[in-house]
């Protein structure tokens, strides 16, 4: 063993020289990078660097603010500075909040206080906050710092309290010299059985402030939440957005703070607290704005936000009308999610217009792809859905459906989209045993469509508008002798009125009742007839 160790330091210290060399020395560089060429020679920024997880601790020096401080105060501060057990801190800690308390306080000297406090304590503003394995009881020890002492008697006061001012205003103090402290608050507030119910405080917290306002202060201190400890980010989430709802239900600058540094692991348990109630994320009046501005996200962002809202129960016709600012080659992620979401839907006609709405691309299947899964579930109501649109469509102006879908920023269902979705279909459903297009409504608004759009669209559409060509042949017309017969009997009645033909008149009165009655004499007896009509006028 004596003669292995030196021999596997010496190892140790040549392989360390080894890759330090090969990173002094290293000639390779990417083509595209300026920077990678200026830097030759140099160790890669992109090495990786283990998180240091001890701090060494310098030397405090609080002098030049103790020479501020009243004498009682001073001392206290002293015994804190020396006092190494958290116990006795918290006791000294609680002092001197009875002092500042005090009738006779000058606050003046809560800046320089709160200065003291800052230096004394960094090192609660180091490491995580959240106990590793979380129980009420480590949470209660984990609120058992000196510095929360703060937190627990402003929670014990009453707003009205002069003294409950004081304490904010030298809370203030220290947010200005370490804003870290804004979601250490939100943490006791959240974590403390001394403060529940107590959430309300933050707010009152947020407004003695220098920045004076809620939603300002909850998005800085969730931001440097998010850079510290996304543990505790996740930890705060469900109560930040249940205690204040109308700042956090609209922001999708907090949820993008969230989606941003999550993991799988901790999307599942956010996804968990959504449905069980714990957490709501998204309300209706707010959520399609949301998502839209979410589509500038990162992929995985994005994943995440489509993951949390599904396990919501929003109707999706709440978010329909995203479709219409979804570009196939842009946003893949939304697509990918609204499809595999509206598979599982019934379709609307609102939902069918949206979706009818997409300009038609040959890359872009989003439209052919859900369509024809609607026609293997849901054939009758898709037909009765888009008879309804194509109507609706058909019977405005050509020009006013042109201005209409010009005007505006997002794409207007016209005929001619609709039509086109339709002979993709067609296509698609080509060689394959589903009879969509066999149905009654369908064709009978093909029809209608037909009868009436220009030559362009019928030549265009040729081969959609013959389906309701071989109905029109196959269903309008009536059995033969029906037809002849009812188209006979006016005539029939005319000549009835008429006078006779001489070359008529030795007819029989048998045969005269067989022409009333069978087609084919009554056709000869209306050639007949048709002159005798033009010989009297």
């Amino acid at each position: 063993v004596k003669i292995e160790e030196p021999v596997s330091l010496e190892m140790d210290n040549h392989m360390a020289e080894k890759e330090d060399s090969c990173y002094d020395n290293a000639e390779a560089a990417f083509s595209d990078d300026e920077e990678d060429l200026s830097s030759k020679g140099k160790k890669r920024e992109f090495r990786f660097h283990p998180i240091k997880e001890s701090f060494v601790e310098e030397p405090v020096d609080i002098t030049p603010f103790l020479d501020q401080l009243d004498e009682s105060l001073k001392d206290k501060v002293l015994q804190l500075q020396k006092g190494s057990d958290t116990e006795a801190q918290c006791e000294v800690m609680q002092e001197i909040v009875d002092q500042v308390l005090e009738e006779d306080f000058d606050s003046e000297q809560l800046s320089v206080l709160a200065s003291c406090l800052q230096e004394l304590f960094k090192a609660h503003f180091r490491g995580e906050v959240l106990p590793e394995e979380i129980t009420e009881e480590s949470l209660e020890e984990s609120v058992g710092k000196p510095l929360y002492l703060i937190f627990r008697n402003l929670c014990q006061m009453q707003e009205d309290n002069s003294g409950f001012s004081l304490l904010l205003d030298l809370l203030s103090e220290l947010y200005q010299k370490q804003p870290k402290i804004g979601y250490h608050l939100l943490y006791y507030l959240r974590a403390s059985k001394a403060a529940a119910g107590k959430m309300n405080l933050y707010e009152s917290f947020a407004q003695a402030t220098q920045l004076g306002d809620l939603h300002t202060c909850l998005m800085m201190d969730m931001k440097a939440c998010q850079e510290d400890d996304v543990r505790l980010l996740c930890y705060l989430t469900p109560s930040i957005y249940t205690e204040f709802p109308d700042e956090t239900l609209r922001s999708s600058e907090l949820l993008n703070m969230i989606v941003a540094v999550i993991d799988s692991f901790q999307l599942q348990e956010l996804m968990c607290h959504v449905m069980m109630g714990n957490l709501v994320m998204f309300r209706k009046d707010s959520v399609l704005n949301i998502l839209i501005q979410s589509l500038d996200w990162e992929t995985f962002e994005q994943y995440c936000t489509w993951q949390l809202f599904l396990a919501h129960s929003i109707p999706l016709e709440t978010i329909i009308p995203i479709l219409q600012h979804l570009k196939y080659k842009d946003h893949p992620e939304a697509l990918s999610c609204l499809l595999l979401h509206l598979r599982r839907e019934k379709p609307s006609e609102e939902m069918v217009k949206m979706v009818l709405s997409r300009p038609c691309h040959p890359g872009d299947q989003f439209t052919t792809s859900i369509l024809r899964h609607w026609c293997s579930k849901h054939d009758d109501l898709l037909a009765e859905h888009i008879k309804s649109l194509l109507i609706k469509n058909n019977s405005l102006p050509r020009k006013r459906q042109s201005l209409r879908s010009s005007s505006s920023k997002l794409a207007q269902l016209t005929l001619e989209q609709i039509l086109e979705h339709l002979d993709n279909l067609r296509l698609n459903l080509t060689n394959t045993k589903q009879n969509f297009f066999s149905q009654t409504p369908i064709l009978q608004a093909l029809q209608h469509v037909q009868a009436s759009c220009d030559e362009a669209h019928k030549m265009k559409f040729s081969d959609l508008f013959s389906l309701a060509e071989e109905y029109e042949d196959s269903s309008s017309k009536p059995p033969k002798n029906r037809r002849k017969a009812t188209l006979a009997s006016p005539r029939s009645r005319k000549n009835a009125a008429q006078p006779p033909n001489p070359e008529e008149e030795s007819a029989s009165s048998s045969a005269s009742e067989e022409e009333d009655t069978k087609p084919k004499p009554a056709k000869r007896k209306r050639k007949g007839s048709s002159a005798v009509g033009s010989d009297s006028d």
